[in-house]
């Protein structure tokens, strides 16, 4: 049975962002009948160049998990992308639809990591220069893979502590030096690229699904999956998961409109976004289902709940929808459903695991 939209009293139809609890995007049930966005987005993922680059990842069962929550849980590997992140398919996919003079100009970016190392492993593969920014609190395996990635093809710049700081700093230079600047996400190319996930998705799960569960960053990636999803199968809710200290899209599908915040949360460095994409946040408010927040504790908690079913570690950023899916599954009732979280990432500092075990152990202590 497709999952109903929860009555006014749930805790998951609050209508502003609370910690911990589901923000709706839309207040009714999306009616998919001649939409012209859903139409435009369904050809431009059909017609998405990423598998010159990416791979077509799988969808694994979490028995463990699923014991645990009492619903049947699937995991999207996109942590096992090339790259070890599911950037590389947004960024391949931009890159391959810019004309010949403006990748001959070379290109620049701003990342926190994943898609840095996305449009390197583009340049290095198109044969194109790339300039990379990249935040100073960037993990240290990131900047590594960004060069090992694109090699001669790529330089890397370190500048600010946060995405919105690189990004800023990219702008600057792109000005000086003409380059052709690739969108970490708010762009319609990229959000194709991130919508062959859903596509997979579907593809991979032929039965009854309940939900999707996506990771939210900047939105490229719940914009793309949710446009997917609503234009084949709109019974199969889309909801997105963003840390409590970095909640942009959250604050601003609460507000009605995007919400710069002041400061992110840098333990989910990969999701560390201060202010949302313009396309991304139209596309999330008219198709995402809402969007859960959750702390630090429940994503170290998170990464080991993966880790037992799998026997791999993802980054915090790739264990956000499990720490969601869970907190979903606490309200969710008793009949069984079938849930697919996203592992969008495993760029992890090894120096970090210390810190993700001893907060598991914790949580899990106090249960």
């Amino acid at each position: 049975m497709p999952l109903t939209s929860p009555p006014l009293s749930s805790p998951f139809s609050l209508p502003e962002s609370v910690p911990g609890k589901l923000s709706r995007a839309r207040a009714v049930p999306y009616e998919t009948d001649s939409d012209p966005d859903l139409d435009d987005y369904l050809r431009r993922i059909l017609t998405a160049r990423v598998y010159d680059v990416a791979r077509e990842t799988v969808l694994e069962a979490a028995p463990a998990l699923s014991a645990r929550v009492g619903h049947r849980v699937w995991l999207k590997r996109e942590d096992h992308q090339p790259v070890f992140s599911f950037k590389v398919r947004g960024a391949y996919n931009k890159m391959a639809h810019l004309p010949p003079d403006a990748l001959a100009r070379g290109v620049i970016t701003a990342s926190a990591g994943n898609h840095a190392q996305g449009v390197a492993l583009s340049a290095a593969r198109l044969g194109v220069r790339a300039v990379i920014v990249v935040p100073q609190t960037a993990p240290q395996v990131k900047v590594d893979a960004v060069r090992a990635h694109g090699g001669a093809m790529v330089e890397v710049v370190q500048a600010g502590e946060s995405y919105s700081d690189a990004y800023d700093h990219a702008l600057s230079l792109q000005r000086q030096h003409g380059l052709t600047f690739i969108p970490a996400f708010d762009d319609p190319d990229v959000i194709a690229g991130q919508g062959t996930v859903g596509m997979e998705i579907l593809r991979q799960h032929r039965g009854p699904l309940d939900a999707v569960f996506v990771p939210i960053g900047g939105g490229s990636l719940a914009a793309g999956v949710a446009a997917y999803i609503k234009a084949v199968r709109p019974e199969v809710q889309v909801i997105g998961v963003q840390t409590d200290d970095s909640c942009a899209m959250a604050r601003s599908l609460a507000a009605g409109e995007r919400v710069t915040l002041d400061s992110v949360g840098l333990f989910s460095d990969g999701t560390a976004v201060k202010r949302v994409g313009e396309e991304t946040f139209r596309l999330c408010r008219k198709y995402l289902d809402g969007v859960l927040t959750v702390d630090t504790d429940a994503l170290c908690a998170a990464i080991k709940d993966i880790f037992q079913d799998t026997r791999s570690l993802v980054e915090p950023a790739g264990a956000l929808t499990v720490a969601g899916l869970k907190l979903y599954a606490e309200t969710a009732g008793v009949a069984s459903r079938e849930l697919v979280a996203i592992t969008s990432g495993a760029n992890m500092n090894f120096d970090r695991l210390r810190i993700v075990a001893e907060r598991a152990e914790l949580v899990e202590s106090t249960r």
